[in-house]
């Protein structure tokens, strides 16, 4: 399937009511850039794309015209088996990522059973200082390591993380908002000891107090720990 199939592809699955609406909600990605193709579609056209030895020109044809280009790169890269691989792969794609639903959308499969291996890459994607990356790897933090292999030093790296950056403080309270309802004693003394900047701090409690994973009780306590806005 050569690029310009792929595009052809990409058209012929285009929504204009999804694009206009993925355009109010994706604001760093030019309109001109979006096609309009619904997510159940992209995941479909992956799995096709991804099994055809020519799929690898597309992965390397970066950077992409278009945004539905790299959601489906994104949904090729969670889908490969080898680990090795696919963090090479996403190595090499981070860099092109503009905007929170790729970031968001690209969560390996193989990653979930190379958790240690994959631990010295997510550091470095969190120093790297770029909005995506750093959003990547405490999203991927949050995916992999808030039950069997948590430890609560991994709540530091993100409470220690300073950012001007709406994207990347937005994923910093989703994950303590997470680890709220997974690790709670540990998570909560954070909030306790006024670790996070205040809007992340009253960001996470928002998300955590709209959990259903999160009791009443806790609730009311995370309700009480709010910091007034300046």
């Amino acid at each position: 399937m050569s690029m310009e199939d792929i595009e052809r592809s990409l058209f012929q699955l285009r929504d204009e009511g999804y694009r206009t609406l993925q355009a109010k909600i994706i604001p760093t990605v030019a309109p001109e850039r979006m096609i309009g193709v619904r997510t159940p579609a992209l995941r479909a056209l992956a799995k096709e794309v991804g099994k055809r030895p020519d799929g690898e020109a597309f992965l390397h044809a970066l950077p992409h015209r278009y945004f539905d280009e790299d959601q489906l790169h994104a949904f090729i890269l969670s889908e490969m088996k080898d680990f090795d691989r696919c963090l090479m792969e996403v190595e090499r794609f981070l860099p092109y990522v503009d905007n929170w639903a790729t970031s968001d959308q690209l969560s390996p499969k193989c990653f979930k059973k190379h958790r240690r291996e994959l631990l010295p890459s997510i550091q470095r994607w969190m120093a790297s200082g770029a909005t995506y990356p750093v959003r990547f790897g405490v999203g991927m933090l949050m995916q992999h390591y808030l039950e069997e292999d948590f430890d609560p030093a991994y709540l530091s790296w993100v409470a220690d993380l300073r950012s001007e950056e709406y994207y990347v403080n937005m994923m910093r309270a989703w994950y303590f908002a997470t680890a709220l309802a997974k690790q709670y004693e540990a998570a909560v003394s954070y909030l306790e000891g006024g670790a996070l900047d205040p809007w992340t701090h009253n960001k996470a409690i928002q998300k955590a107090v709209e959990s259903y994973r999160i009791t009443d009780e806790r609730k009311a306590n995370l309700k009480r720990l709010r910091k007034r806005s300046r």
